[in-house]
């Protein structure tokens, strides 16, 4: 119970059902009091017709005729309370064996309500209370009509009982429901805090339990496991990058260290100026090798996000095209475009120029290896609720077992080991689309040349002109 009542759930319950029980207890004497005051002057509107009626009796059939229509009344179930009293106050007929002193001394309405003894009472020890309405007549005579307030305390009594059982049943419920569900948060808090101390004992697999009913509860799990899965990602890259850095970086730094012995160990200074030559080349390959991955890192983690923006990707798919036009030509081959005008996509326009220059590299790079006509083809087009920028050779392509491997950092099939390059190009266009919600497609196409080609897809969500 300890634990039950330190949950927030709980404690917000017990205010609501505190705050409840106060509204319900006013709500109970409000209405019971509204009740009586309605009953009490349903009863003194009654009486008043009464009274108005018996002086109209009096005027018509006298002294005789009223004593004989009260006597009347008086003996009907249910009747109200009839006195007629002497001028000195003595009750001379009626159905009341006793009243309060100093009820029949004053004319008119009573200013409270007052004891009276009825006759035939079973229960003498019940007080009655009525109130009234005294006039005298011309003789001296004194006449009381009246309404016993019993009906009206009976119904205030009813109301009431009956109201403060409704709230205990509602209080009662409210209590055992609020007991089940604190224990039921609580459980699902524990289970929580469970997976979240594996989870920092190093067992970065665990996850937060999910119940699938999409409350609050639910919706923090699932964030919270999609910010896991993200850290799980960037962890496995990270860790997948200490391992390239420590197998792929080890040749180039090898031969870094062996140009530099053989810079120290020339005698010529044309030898000497070519080694050092070499070690600059080296260091600027190492150099870009470094930014690729820093890039990379910075795009995984998003901290380019906050940079997005309405770009014209058009722009930026002719300006890549006409830049790379010129380089394209010196290997021989020709560069087609078929870009659609006026195509934007919220991003950001730096990276996606790197990325699409990226595949443009790859693409001059490898389509020498093609056997058909030399060709290159940009093209940018909207499909559906997308926008499509893709860069297709003619080149050897690459196998489709292989297509998701050639993403991963420092990735590099043996048929281009030959060529210069880190493996990082296709990493970076991958992470740049993930930023931006979108994805990296890689396919076959055919130019009409022999070999199956490449088709570089950059598949940006939400085009709009």
């Amino acid at each position: 119970m300890r634990l039950l009542f330190k949950s927030t759930a709980v404690r917000l319950s017990a205010v609501y059902i505190l705050l409840f029980a106060l509204c319900a207890s006013f709500l109970v004497f409000y209405v019971t009091a509204l009740s009586e005051r309605l009953m009490t002057q349903q009863t003194r509107d009654a009486l008043q017709a009464e009274v108005t009626d018996v002086r109209s009796l009096y005027d018509r059939a006298g002294v005789n005729g009223l004593l004989r229509s009260m006597e009347r009344r008086s003996r009907q179930p249910g009747a109200g309370l009839y006195i007629i009293a002497g001028p000195s106050g003595e009750i001379l007929a009626g159905n009341a064996a006793d009243i309060q002193p100093g009820v029949i001394d004053q004319e008119g309405w009573t200013q409270r309500p007052f004891r009276y003894d009825p006759y035939n009472e079973g229960d003498a020890s019940r007080p009655h209370l009525a109130i009234g309405h005294v006039f005298v007549l011309d003789n001296g005579l004194r006449i009381v009509i009246g309404r016993d307030l019993g009906d009206p305390d009976r119904f205030r009594s009813l109301v009431r009982r009956a109201l403060m059982v409704a709230l205990a049943i509602m209080g009662g419920g409210a209590v055992i429901i609020w007991f089940f569900i604190g224990r039921n948060a609580l459980k699902r808090i524990d289970r929580m805090s469970a997976a979240s101390k594996k989870i920092m004992g190093g067992d970065l697999s665990e996850r937060l339990p999910v119940t699938g009913s999409g409350d609050e509860f639910d919706r923090l799990s699932g964030s919270l496991n999609a910010m896991l899965d993200r850290i799980g990602k960037l962890n496995e890259g990270l860790r997948q990058v200490s391992d390239n850095i420590a197998h792929d970086l080890k040749t180039p730094l090898t031969r870094l260290r062996n140009k530099a012995a053989d810079a120290l160990a020339a005698r010529e200074g044309d030898d000497k100026r070519a080694a050092l030559e070499g070690i600059i080349a080296e260091s600027d390959q190492l150099i870009r090798t470094f930014n690729a991955l820093l890039m990379i890192s910075r795009v995984e983690a998003g901290s380019l996000a906050a940079e997005m923006l309405e770009v014209d990707v058009s722009a930026i798919a002719a300006d890549s095209a006409e830049l790379y036009e010129p380089v394209a030509e010196e290997v021989g081959l020709a560069l087609e475009t078929a870009i659609e005008p006026g195509l934007t996509v919220r991003g950001n326009r730096e990276l996606i120029g790197q990325a699409l220059t990226n595949l443009l590299d790859n693409a001059i790079k490898y389509a020498e290896g093609g056997d058909g006509p030399p060709a290159l083809c940009v093209t940018l087009t909207r499909e559906d609720a997308a926008t499509v920028l893709a860069v297709a050779d003619h080149g050897p392509g690459i196998p489709e077992a292989r297509r998701d491997d050639v993403t991963k950092r420092f990735v590099r099939l043996d048929e281009s080991r030959s060529k210069p390059g880190t493996g990082l190009g296709l990493s970076l266009v991958a992470a740049v689309m993930e930023l931006h919600g979108g994805r990296l497609e890689l396919s076959a196409t055919d130019l009409g040349s022999a070999t199956p080609g490449l088709t570089a897809r950059m598949v940006f969500p939400s085009a709009i002109s």
